[in-house]
């Protein structure tokens, strides 16, 4: 910061909130430029009747996950996130349980499936734990973990993060170990509150949006999930058959049919054929990959999977 040639030199601002010679930052966001011509055209009025009394116009949502009809979809501001879901993304696939929707991109939080009648624009989703930002709707269903989801956001986050600032930087890598040993049965019932000071830190203290959101993952899924986090520590339990240091898999003999497709397929040579003509799982072979759960046939359904928990 300089400032130009001949002119008194500016005082120094931080450049996370002002640009060069402390004036405005250039938006860089084709949406917002592209939303100009149109209220140029034809009247603040028009843009303004579109939308929520906070949140005037439409939005562009990239809709993805577990939902039967993705892309890019462009909704007016308030329309809800149940309507967006279910009427244009025609319901969720596979026919399983809708648990939540993440929005926002990486640093948004998870509501879950009882908040998706909520109006969708930018006051509601912050009131949720979540924010509109870069307009991702990202579908979960039931066979998702909100530990496993968080730690996952988190993990990404920790590539993203320049490192500049200490709360940020370590305290995303702190976020993540606690998160792989909860998900792993190692979790402590303190891990809850370090994590929820650490968010709390990183979003006084942290040099600039990335840092100060990024523990939304984190945060709402305590916040609206905290049954999971619960099981996982104190049972070494996953709720959602995810996690694959909780998971085990046997194969029922009764139903069986020894057609031998998953030990063939297995990549660790952990099934072998009992003297009663079925399948066995090695347990201290097993690398719980699932490769036997999906390749055994729909009509059989003879793997079992499961996850017991404490001994």
């Amino acid at each position: 910061l300089e400032g130009r040639v001949g002119e008194p030199r500016p005082k120094y601002v931080h450049t996370s909130e002002k640009g060069l010679w402390g004036q405005p930052t250039v938006l860089n966001n084709v949406e917002t430029f592209a939303n100009v011509p149109l209220i140029i055209n034809q009247g603040a009025e028009r843009f303004r009747s579109i939308g929520t009394e906070r949140s005037k116009g439409t939005k562009i949502f990239s809709l993805v996950g577990k939902v039967n009809n993705t892309g890019l979809v462009e909704v007016p501001m308030g329309m809800s996130l149940a309507d967006i879901i279910y009427k244009i993304g025609g319901g969720i696939s596979g026919k399983k349980g809708l648990k939540g929707v993440q929005t926002g991109g990486p640093s948004g939080g998870i509501i879950p499936a009882q908040s998706l009648d909520t109006p969708v624009d930018f006051d509601e989703l912050a009131r949720l734990g979540s924010m509109m930002g870069s307009g991702s709707i990202i579908v979960i269903d039931e066979d998702t973990c909100a530990v496993d989801l968080a730690r996952y956001f988190v993990d990404f986050l920790c590539s993203e993060s320049c490192g500049k600032c200490l709360p940020c930087r370590e305290g995303l890598k702190r976020m993540r170990e606690i998160l792989d040993a909860i998900k792993s049965g190692q979790g402590k019932k303190s891990d809850i509150q370090t994590l929820q000071d650490i968010a709390e830190l990183m979003k006084e203290a942290s040099l600039c949006a990335l840092g100060r959101t990024a523990v939304n993952p984190v945060l709402s899924t305590i916040r609206h999930f905290r049954e999971e986090y619960d099981a996982h520590i104190e049972e070494r339990r996953c709720p959602a058959l995810s996690c694959k240091s909780l998971v085990k898999y046997s194969i029922d003999p009764e139903i069986c049919i020894a057609c031998d497709l998953c030990q063939e397929n297995c990549p660790q040579g952990a099934i072998y054929k009992s003297g009663e003509g079925f399948q066995v799982i090695d347990q201290s072979k097993c690398i719980r990959c699932g490769i036997c759960f999906e390749i055994c046939p729909k009509k059989v359904r003879a793997i079992v999977k499961e996850s017991p928990g404490r001994a």
